[in-house]
């Protein structure tokens, strides 16, 4: 009696829902029957499968096991949790990226990661079949993961001396900027703080820092006679600290963003309107101000000349937030590393300490140049005004640095010419109203020299060399690469490519330092004939249109110039990129190294 009770109730629900999915139309689905009974259907799940939210690439190096762990948005993963174990292999124990501070409800204070994490694991004994287990844990807003495990196979090292078990020969297969990126992740705050100003302080004399030194040197001169040291000091130090703060937010919004925001900045229209402002400013010390401008422009500009002139507190800050944004273009290896380490930590607090630090680091230079200039400057006399409109043609300077980025070498070269001539012209009427000596006529005579030789210049110049000549140069110096545009046309010529190593320039007329590359580096001997054992490709990403920032998307690129090098199966060789400028001596140590890994 017992049993027919309990299976009645049991045999008419199975009854009740037969009758129902009899009585569901033939087209309805399987939501619908669940809604006619009162449960709701998940249209979408909440959360994602764990190999999705986690998912692991591996990659073996010589020595080396390079393990890469891509995290979902929104999702992190223990630093704690992370652990190896060796199968038919023996390795060290790697160094863990320190990973960003986190309160967890059940750990308490931890480590995590975030977006990206990589793991060098430094293999020191395999055998056959061997392989390494990889143990992680991690969770989301409302969900944890339970631990998962996968199995990464290794194959067994070639011949290799035992010497290579030490640190320096594994660290040499790594990029500067990737151990810059690991070191500030593992070396504490202070630590990587004061390393970054040092490597600023190392900065402080590049291509893209030039500009700054005749803008700041202008802004002194400006304050004339009123300027005492204290002064002196104050303005730089504003100077420097808007140029600071300017480059170190560009650098937190390019490493979130990506390099589109940069490549804005570099627009010709952008980079013609600092021009132009900067021309004014050059005018202004000259005086020029009231030939044929608009009545209400010219009280605008000369309010702005007056305040510059007087050293105005919040004009020098602007300047320098200007200055930042004329140096932000220059990738050098110490702001990749930070920018590589604020993409993968997502620590936002120790990646921007570490770009103001490298800034402040360049602009130690420009504060003593700013606080001596007090007591270099005369204090008053008519060679006050000559100093003043010598800083105009310091100020006339900056807009042809910054137009460089869009001439070709020629143009550049004749502007300079252009400029010199102006300036040598200037000073020959200036020291002709000087009173009668040896010195006057020998300053003459070095003036009318640099002058003719400046016309002799531009005139070779303007005339074109023989054909023969320029092929010749040209194929001795210029390595020939292959334009690519979009992301496919990457992935053709990697298949064409089998079984040759490739390297991957992305350039931008807007880049310094690929400039220098291109006139330094390449056409060095020894890098040529490494190139001639390469396949070379090249990216022009200038315009940044939408199949530029595609391709820069999809091979993570955080600056230019940036140079990918890829296997002889057209897999990128993973910590091997080239980002900054590198001279033509380490840079073909650098292309013998991946050959010898190849």
């Amino acid at each position: 009696m017992t049993r027919t009770r309990l299976r009645s109730p049991l045999l008419a629900l199975c009854a009740l829902l037969m009758t129902m999915v009899a009585m569901t139309p033939a087209h309805a689905s399987g939501g619908d029957i669940l809604s006619s009974l009162g449960i709701a259907a998940s249209a979408k799940p909440r959360f994602l499968q764990v190999d999705e939210a986690f998912q692991l690439e591996s990659e073996q190096r010589g020595d080396q096991l390079l393990l890469t762990l891509h995290i979902a948005d929104d999702y992190y993963l223990y630093r704690h949790s992370l652990r190896f174990k060796g199968n038919n292999l023996t390795f060290r124990d790697p160094d863990l990226p320190a990973g960003t501070e986190h309160q967890d409800d059940f750990f308490g204070k931890t480590r995590v990661y975030y977006q990206q994490v990589t793991i060098a694991v430094p293999l020191r004994e395999v055998g056959e079949h061997a392989s390494l287990r990889l143990s992680y844990q991690g969770c989301t807003d409302g969900l944890c993961y339970p631990p998962t495990d996968k199995l990464i196979d290794v194959t067994p090292l070639a011949a290799v001396p035992t010497a290579t078990d030490a640190t320096p020969a594994n660290a040499a297969t790594v990029s500067q900027q990737d151990q810059l990126a690991a070191a500030l992740g593992s070396q504490g705050f202070w630590l990587s703080i004061v390393a970054f100003f040092a490597l600023g302080l190392g900065l402080a004399f590049t291509p893209c820092v030039f500009p700054m030194y005749p803008i700041l040197t202008g802004i002194i001169a400006g304050a004339g006679h009123r300027l005492s040291t204290g002064r002196a000091f104050l303005l730089s130090l504003v100077y420097v600290q808007g140029m600071a703060v300017t480059y170190t937010l560009l650098g937190l919004v390019v490493a979130s963003a990506g390099l589109k925001f940069q490549a804005a900045l570099q627009h010709p229209y952008v980079l013609i309107g600092l021009s132009l402002m900067f021309v004014l400013l050059a005018l202004s010390m000259f005086g020029l101000y009231t030939l044929q401008l608009p009545s209400s422009l010219q009280t605008r500009l000369s309010g702005l000349s007056n305040r510059q002139q007087g050293g105005s507190v919040a004009g020098v800050a602007i300047m320098g937030m200007i200055s930042g944004l004329v140096c932000s273009p220059c990738t050098t290896a110490p702001l990749s590393g930070a920018l590589i380490y604020v993409a993968q930590s997502g620590d936002l607090w120790l990646g921007g300490a570490a770009l103001y630090a490298l800034s402040l680091g360049m602009g130690l230079p420009l504060l003593l140049l700013g606080t001596s200039g007090g007591k270099l400057l005369p204090k008053a006399g008519a060679w006050m005004d000559v100093i003043k409109q010598l800083f105009g043609f310091a100020l006339l300077a900056v807009p042809i640095l910054l137009l460089s980025r869009l001439w070709s070498d020629q143009v550049t070269t004749l502007a300079w010419l252009g400029w010199g001539l102006l300036l040598c012209g200037y000073l020959y009427h200036h020291n002709q109203h000087q009173p009668h000596s040896v010195a006057k006529s020998l300053r003459g005579f070095v003036l009318l020299l640099a002058m003719i030789s400046a016309v002799v210049v531009g005139k070779d110049l303007l005339q074109p060399p023989a054909i023969g000549t320029v092929t010749a140069g040209s194929n001795q110096s210029a390595p020939q690469f292959v334009r690519i545009k979009t992301l496919a046309d990457l992935k053709v010529q990697l298949a064409a490519a089998r079984g040759k190593p490739v390297l991957l320039d992305l350039y931008a007329d807007w880049c310094v330092a690929c400039k220098e590359f291109e006139h330094k580096t390449f056409s060095d001997p020894v890098v040529r004939e490494r190139f001639g054992q390469m396949v070379l490709l090249q990216a022009d990403v200038t315009a940044n249109d939408d199949a530029d920032v595609e391709l820069l998307n999809s091979l993570n690129v955080l600056g230019l110039p940036t140079l990918i090098l890829f296997d002889r199966e057209g897999k990128e060789l993973t910590g091997q990129r080239v980002t900054g400028f590198m001279g033509p001596v380490p840079f073909a140590k650098h292309l013998e190294t991946v050959s010898d890994a190849n």
